[in-house]
């Protein structure tokens, strides 16, 4: 190897140092409480208690302009062979994921309960633990790696609250418990794919619901 083939590596090193350090620094906390107040970030939500003393959390939120129950539909269909995720659906198919976004709500697939299955793959599913109906949905599970058990527990809630104004305040959090010391090296990248998948997910949740609360038909006025 010559000095000039050194020298370029080193460049290089530093670089990526560069980058992991700015990360670290700024993006990462940002990206695990993007949209999220203070308050939506270190409180308290359904399904905090199943996984006590977690390794990550993120907590994600969005307000959309429309009643909860204009919102709650969206996110009971969630799923693979279902609703969707309502984000990059190429992006997911290139993973083999064979999902289809929903633009509208089918009634077939607006009821949920305690251990049922939602499918982020047709060969991966996480399971619902708790359902409130128009309040919150929360999902636990995780993605093995290859053939071997994933190295950390994981939950994921969805939580619907009522503006004063009427509006939405739809809270996502995202809690992983590591089941080995090496799980971070996995599970600090997937947070950055969640992010980038997370937000748009808000995005098209609240652009479909606020479609569909505008295309309501309005009660007729009484004169």
């Amino acid at each position: 190897m010559t000095i000039a083939d050194r020298n370029r590596i080193g460049r290089a090193a530093i670089a990526a140092a560069g980058v992991l350090v700015g990360y670290l620094a700024f993006a990462r906390a940002r990206q695990l409480r993007w949209g999220a107040t203070e308050d939506e970030a270190s409180g308290v939500l359904p399904g905090d208690r199943i996984l006590a003393d977690p390794d990550l959390v993120a907590t994600r939120a969005i307000t959309i302009g429309a009643p909860p129950d204009a919102v709650w539909p969206w996110l009971v269909q969630l799923g693979q062979a279902r609703g969707g995720f309502y984000t990059y659906d190429l992006l997911e198919n290139l993973a083999g994921c064979r999902i289809r976004n929903a633009d509208r709500i089918v009634p077939e697939w607006q009821h949920i309960a305690v251990g049922d299955e939602v499918r982020l793959h047709p060969k991966v599913a996480l399971t619902v633990t708790e359902v409130n109906p128009g309040l919150a949905l929360v999902l636990r599970g995780a993605v093995p790696v290859g053939d071997a058990p994933p190295p950390y527990d994981f939950t994921w809630a969805f939580v619907v609250a009522e503006r004063l104004d009427g509006a939405t305040n739809l809270v996502v959090r995202e809690r992983y418990a590591y089941t080995h010391k090496w799980a971070a090296l996995l599970v600090e990248p997937v947070t950055v794919i969640s992010f980038l998948m997370s937000q748009k997910m808000l995005r098209g949740i609240r652009d479909r619901a606020e479609r569909a609360h505008l295309s309501r038909p309005r009660p007729a006025s009484v004169d």
